[in-house]
């Protein structure tokens, strides 16, 4: 395993992530013994982060993730979110970012994850409803508490950080990034570099698209959310999108051919390819997946791939980079 500077926390974190969302149950089903045998690979592997958040099917990931570290807690980098997911009046879309509702919801992770501390608290998404110095206030507290020890922002614009900066420093940033998704090129990975901001991208494969695993008979279940045709405002599985989307990941793997690596690996390795980026979060349901995506770590990637994978989308007519944000 290779290891980056994780922002200025002072920690280094592994180039490859485990996350957590699949496990919540929006992937799909699984088996939870394979999920704990993929942690326990991870692990002995040496990826040190591994991502989750109580929206994550309302604590099962990360009571899932608890299970499968076990007294290995102390060896990662434990990363967790709140804000989402919330079932009542007083939130809307399902956000509340309010003091309060921090307070509580520190409570319910270090519970459902077993530990005393988590090493990266984010706010999952934005309550615009509340001024950002409340949640960030909110974060610092627990900061001096002891039950965080850095804190920051996922999904948030550029002017949202550069305003809670103002209240807390962000230490860290969490947003979507891979090949058909190049929105946070624009500000916010430069955003990041300003500021010396840990920037953890997750979908890292296109939500399994850039795994090269999908063809025109790929269909999804009930209980995957790519079923409905996409998220973040990003529709890459939708009938209009997806089958153009597949001719894509074909001329892909191709490049991929040619560097004698798997498609997945390509993929991961263009995420890596930024030195703005710190960790590249990627699910795995199987210790053979772990072991799939380690390989990345000593692919050797330059212009030329780079070149060759942008010709791709530019023949296909994909916008990477369309003007509008994730929610």
């Amino acid at each position: 395993m290779k290891y980056r500077p994780f922002g200025q926390t002072g920690m280094d974190v592994s180039a490859i992530g485990f996350g957590c969302w699949e496990l919540g149950g929006r992937y799909g089903d699984y088996d939870d013994t394979e999920v704990i045998q993929a942690i326990h690979k991870g692990l002995d592997v040496g990826i040190n982060c591994f991502d989750t958040a109580q929206g994550y099917g309302f604590g099962r990931s990360e009571e899932l993730l608890a299970r499968g570290l076990g007294d290995r807690r102390k060896d990662i980098i434990l990363v967790t979110k709140w804000g989402i997911q919330y079932n009542d009046s007083i939130s809307e879309k399902g956000r509340d970012s309010r003091a309060a509702r921090c307070k509580l919801s520190i409570e319910t992770s270090l519970k459902h994850l077993n530990t005393d501390y988590i090493d990266v608290y984010l706010v999952h998404w934005p309550d615009r409803r509340i001024p950002f110095d409340e949640p960030m206030r909110a974060m610092e507290d627990l900061v001096q508490e002891g039950k965080v020890r850095f804190c920051g922002v996922s999904n948030f614009t550029s002017p949202e950080i550069e305003a809670c900066m103002e209240t807390r420093r962000v230490d860290v940033g969490q947003y979507g990034y891979h090949m058909f998704d190049r929105r946070m090129e624009v500000d916010i990975l430069p955003t990041h570099e300003k500021h010396g901001i840990g920037f953890m991208g997750y979908g890292s494969l296109a939500h399994g698209l850039l795994t090269g695993a999908f063809d025109e008979n790929t269909t999804f279940g009930e209980n995957d959310w790519r079923r409905g045709g996409g998220a973040f405002n990003m529709k890459l599985f939708t009938e209009e999108n997806f089958p153009r989307n597949l001719r894509v990941v074909e001329d892909l793997k191709g490049i991929a051919n040619d560097m004698g690596i798997q498609m997945a690996n390509l993929a991961l390795a263009w995420v890596l390819a930024n030195p703005v980026l710190s960790v590249a979060l990627v699910g795995a349901r199987t210790p053979q997946e772990v072991e799939a995506n380690l390989a990345t770590v000593d692919v050797e990637f330059d212009e030329d791939a780079l070149r060759a994978i942008d010709a791709v989308f530019e023949r296909h007519e994909v916008n990477t980079k369309p003007d509008v944000w994730m929610d």
